[in-house]
């Protein structure tokens, strides 16, 4: 059982997520236009630092990662151990944040659908 475990095992609360995102993101994201960050309304499966419209890191744009629930577990819990030299400067220390915030964000996604 635990070999099967990953990064994102709890499937988390989308509307717990909603309500970090508002608190905790939103100083420099949106869900649909980018802002001191990039927009997030249709992140996964997308090519991490390749949505257009925002000047990404050169670390971010060289991670060649595909944002899934792995990857996104992983970018938040430390960014700077994702892609080395990236701009994000906020962690998302606790798993089920991380796991709320994942649920909202793949909502949202396929909201964008």
């Amino acid at each position: 059982m635990v070999a099967l475990a990953s990064h994102a095992v709890a499937e988390g609360d989308a509307a717990a997520g909603r309500a970090l995102y508002q608190a905790r993101c939103t100083a420099c994201h949106f869900l649909d236009y980018n802002g001191v960050g990039p927009a997030h309304r249709g992140v996964f499966g997308w090519a991490a630092g390749q949505a257009p419209g925002f000047s990404y890191s050169d670390a971010l744009r060289a991670s060649r990662q595909v944002w899934n629930e792995d990857s996104l577990d992983r970018w938040l819990a430390d960014p700077e151990k994702f892609a080395p030299g990236q701009r994000m400067g906020v962690n998302v220390p606790e798993a089920k944040d991380r796991s709320d915030l994942i649920a909202f964000l793949k909502q949202a996604t396929k909201a964008a659908k």
